[in-house]
């Protein structure tokens, strides 16, 4: 089951057919979208897009863990991590989209 996937030229390419922007303008607008969200991830914010879903930070502690090559065990470190949380008109979307390949 092979499936698409949209890349960031993907959503260039489309802002230029549906918006009709020319691709420079387009890519101008999609890194700014990108480096907005970015940015405010880096500076603690949680970044909420209306009828998409939430980019939220959380702390994850230290645990152990194991080196699959070797078995050794090995500790994780502390790290803060990226999750993001489907709105719910996303959610509908893609469950009434959803079905077998």
């Amino acid at each position: 089951m092979k499936r698409n996937m949209l890349t960031r030229a993907g959503i260039v390419s489309s802002l230029h057919a549906n918006i009709g922007m020319s691709k420079q303008e387009s890519a101008m607008v999609v890194n700014a979208v990108f480096e907005s969200i970015s940015d405010a991830l880096v500076d603690g914010n949680r970044v909420k897009i209306s009828g998409f879903g939430n980019f939220d930070l959380r702390d994850k502690g230290e645990r152990p863990g194991r080196n699959p090559r070797t078995g050794e065990s090995i500790p994780i470190s502390v790290r803060r991590v990226v999750t993001f949380s489907a709105g719910q008109k996303l959610r509908q979307l893609v469950e009434a989209g959803a079905g077998p390949d």
